[in-house]
């Protein structure tokens, strides 16, 4: 069940608005339009404001309506109600473009008109954010797991093209169909990993420790900060991460519950040091100038993991969505500034559960004979 809002913009010649008697009209018109799909289509306030007329209406199911019509030549209608699961909708698009056709054929000052689907709100998360935040709509039909740690917002969610999705702080991180996203961020087939020493950066769900093992590494350490996460997709996502969370530590890895921060530093004084670093952490966000802390986080992990690398050793990461090239950018130009100098190389994926391409980054020492081990 949910609260389904349905957006119509509609547009006329600005000129037709310029004062109260045409707006009052052209509402008055529109609101015609509207019985013939609303039964008891009811005024219940209207008012003026500076850039214009609101005109607000209930109508049958519970339904809520509000119009409003600006000086400028927009004029928007929302429509809310609310539909339990399996109820028939009050509004489809169909009704809407039926909607739509009347008005153009009635009320002739409209000369465009955008529909949107109904949003859904209220009961699951259906809308998560592209990189560059875009709205997008997932076929959400369940939720599996749900719980506020003292780091972030743990769910699980069930898609029914994509399978389990872990959902953290309301964005999307990995589903049961994204396999490609693993297999690009650890370049598989491009990459020897067999009797390599290994550290990730995070990956509590599992999947990147669950796929390099196949390739027979020395040893993986996973420095994961939240154990809510492990468990859930240990018990629901077991397909991307196997049994590989069901026990901490097993001969060829071990899985470390704390601060990646404080592990890297204390590696750092050990003198340790590893053939791949996985920072499979926070995305690279799309603003340098309103997410300082994140990049200053960012920046940190780079520089600290590269302390802990072996001189042919390389840095491997996720960077963000490929819609967002300023920020990958703004990411290359730190690397770019590094020191020792690094080189780098991308590589691209369309991930199925992020709904876009997403862009992965490989570092290593541009000379790794002047690097001390």
């Amino acid at each position: 069940m949910a609260v389904n809002t349905v957006l119509l913009d509609f547009s006329i010649d600005p000129s037709l608005a310029k004062n109260e008697a045409s707006i009052s009209i052209l509402a008055t018109n529109i609101e015609n339009v509207l019985k013939d799909f609303l039964s008891e289509l009811k005024l219940v306030n209207d008012f003026n404001f500076e850039g214009g007329l609101v005109k607000i209406y209930t109508a049958n199911s519970g339904s809520l309506l509000s119009l409003r019509i600006f000086i400028n030549g927009l004029i928007t209608l929302n429509i809310d109600y609310f539909k339990e699961e399996k109820a028939e909708p009050l509004m489809n698009l169909d009704t809407c473009h039926q909607i739509e056709k009347v008005l153009k054929k009635r009320v002739s000052e409209i000369k465009r008109v955008q529909i949107l689907p109904s949003l859904k709100r209220g009961d699951l998360i259906r809308y998560m954010p592209t990189s560059d935040e875009r709205l997008l709509e997932y076929d959400i039909d369940k939720l599996v797991f749900e719980e506020s740690t003292p780091f972030q917002k743990v769910q699980i969610l069930h898609s029914k093209s994509m399978g389990n999705m872990l959902v953290l702080d309301d964005l999307q991180n990995i589903a049961e169909s994204d396999l490609v996203y693993t297999e690009t961020l650890m370049q598989r087939g491009k990459e020897n990993y067999a009797n390599k020493e290994i550290v990730i950066l995070g990956g509590g769900d599992g999947a990147l420790l669950y796929e390099l093992l196949k390739e027979k590494p020395k040893q993986v350490i996973m420095l994961e900060i939240d154990e809510v996460v492990m468990k859930a997709c240990a018990k629901h996502m077991r397909s991307i991460c196997g049994d590989v969370l069901d026990q901490y530590e097993r001969p060829n890895y071990k899985i470390i519950i704390g601060d990646c921060i404080k592990a890297l530093e204390q590696y750092i004084k050990e003198g340790k040091k590893f053939d791949y670093v996985f920072g499979d952490l926070t995305d690279v966000p799309i603003s340098e100038n309103e997410s300082q802390e994140v990049w200053a986080f960012i920046n940190n992990i780079i520089s600290l993991s590269f302390k802990i690398l072996k001189p042919s050793g390389k840095f491997m990461t996720h960077l963000t969505g490929g819609s967002s090239p300023e920020a990958i950018e703004a990411y290359l130009q730190y690397l770019k500034k590094m020191n020792p100098p690094v080189k780098f190389t991308q590589d691209r994926a369309f991930v199925p559960s992020f709904l876009e391409e997403w862009v992965f980054c490989q570092v290593s020492f541009a000379d790794p004979a002047a690097i001390q081990e």
